[in-house]
């Protein structure tokens, strides 16, 4: 936990710590500025160095959004917990889009409350809007989750958000850029306040969190961000294929073209969230579960799991098994998720992301890649013991190489070009067993 300091702002001015002369001195006061923060609604604060080395990959979008960058305010907003655990998915938005705003608004107080002083701060949105124009790359500016570990809010749980280890999983999460260095900085936490109840996996209705910690991002996204993202293009070519309105309500349910409409009017709605729902643990949440578990999970985690409701998949995905499985009560409806790369790069980054490893048992390959056209390159795809790997150049020995045009291969991921014209016209050339090819597309389906 982060120190909280109760000196109001006023007595640190009195000091004299903004005189001019101060004014010059290049490092801030930690508390100052934790005091600053706190008075400005934040629930919990740390600081992070943008020269540490853990959150290096980020050092170049970070100074392109805010060149000046020196120092990176990672802060909380609670959530109110029960608001969240409901199976109401009206209830549990609403708390999400107003704790968002406010968020927001924290984040702009204490830059306007800075600007005062002559510091320059920027603060980037803490979810949406995000730069669309990059999709379906990253399209957020600021990736706050592991800026909030190196702060010491927190640490990753199995659902992939970050667990406070006061507030557990109910926060939201900003992050605040400044031109200045401070006199200290924040740690991360030498401790997991995860609790490994993995109820988190018991309760996700796309199967996307497995109990040993594999994620699966392309399930969770086509379920949960059904109405915002990649959902909401699938929704849109639905309307511009149908050929009448009866089709487009074979397609579309009424309960489903409302539920956008909703979305539309007042903020994108999550789908599920229920990971975040059913986490106990926090030092503020976990005396429920831990007081009676088998009340916990009778009132709170199993009306989430036999709530009836349709459950976005993609067709042959690891979801679409997960749901006729383990949630009779739910039904399972294929759909497209908008995840669709322009680029090779584009495509063999997201290879991780929509690998289905249930669908990849049995299966041990090494496809070598060769892209002509305009984006030429060499990659290695190996599948091996229910995991993806993906290398530059050619790697191993290959049982399948697969040689494309850049462009009709891409073409071919976006369903606008067929393989077997694109085989008859040679663009794209299979040397190997093309039963290699269908288990690549088994992994990998869109």
């Amino acid at each position: 936990m982060t120190n909280h300091n109760t000196q109001s702002t006023k007595m640190v001015q009195k000091e004299g710590y903004l005189s001019e002369n101060q004014k010059k001195v290049k490092d801030i006061d930690t508390n100052w500025l934790q005091t600053i923060c706190s008075e400005a609604g934040t629930d919990d604060t740390g600081f992070v160095e943008v020269e540490r080395e853990a959150i290096s990959n980020q050092k170049k979008d970070i100074l392109e959004l805010f060149p000046y960058t020196k120092t990176l305010i990672s802060f909380v907003c609670k959530l109110n917990r029960d608001n969240i655990r409901v199976p109401a998915r009206s209830t549990s938005n609403l708390e999400y889009h107003l704790v968002n705003e406010h968020t927001n608004n924290v984040a702009r107080k204490i830059v306007a409350a800075l600007g005062k002083e002559g510091i320059r701060a920027v603060n980037p949105a803490i979810g949406f809007p995000m730069e669309m124009s990059r999709w379906p790359e990253k399209v957020w500016v600021i990736s706050h989750k592991p800026i909030a570990v190196e702060a010491g809010l927190g640490k990753m749980g199995i659902h992939r958000s970050v667990i406070h280890p006061k507030y557990g999983s109910f926060v939201l999460l900003g992050t605040i850029l400044i031109n200045r260095t401070l006199t200290s900085y924040s740690k991360p936490l030498n401790y997991n306040p995860c609790i490994e109840c993995k109820l988190c996996s018991v309760a996700c209705p796309t199967g996307a969190i497995s109990p040993d910690g594999h994620f699966s991002f392309a399930n969770c996204l086509t379920h949960t961000y059904r109405e915002l993202l990649g959902g909401f293009i699938d929704w849109t070519e639905n309307i511009v294929e149908s050929k009448s309105r009866k089709d487009y309500r074979k397609r579309v349910s009424d309960a489903e073209t409302v539920s956008m409409w909703q979305s539309l009017t007042y903020g994108g709605s999550y789908k599920s969230v229920y990971c975040i729902a059913v986490c106990p643990a926090g030092e503020e949440v976990v005396s429920h579960f831990l007081e009676d578990k088998k009340e916990f999970i009778e009132k709170i985690v199993k009306p989430l799991q036999s709530k009836a409701e349709d459950i976005y998949v993609l067709p042959g995905s690891d979801s679409e098994d997960h749901v006729s499985k383990h949630f009779p009560g739910k039904k399972a409806k294929k759909v497209g998720n908008g995840l669709r790369p322009r680029t090779i790069n584009g495509f063999l980054d997201a290879l991780p992301l929509i690998f289905q490893r249930n669908k990849s048992e049995g299966v041990d390959t090494t496809y070598h890649f060769t892209f002509t056209g305009k984006e030429k390159m060499k990659a290695t795809v190996i599948i091996r013991n229910k995991s993806v790997t993906v290398l530059s150049d050619h790697m191993e020995t290959a049982q399948i190489h697969i040689m494309a045009d850049s462009d009709t291969w891409l073409k071919f991921l976006a369903k606008e070009q067929g393989i077997i014209w694109a085989l008859f016209l040679r663009r794209i050339r299979v040397k190997g067993p093309l039963r290699l090819l269908q288990a690549f597309g088994r992994c990998f389906p869109t």
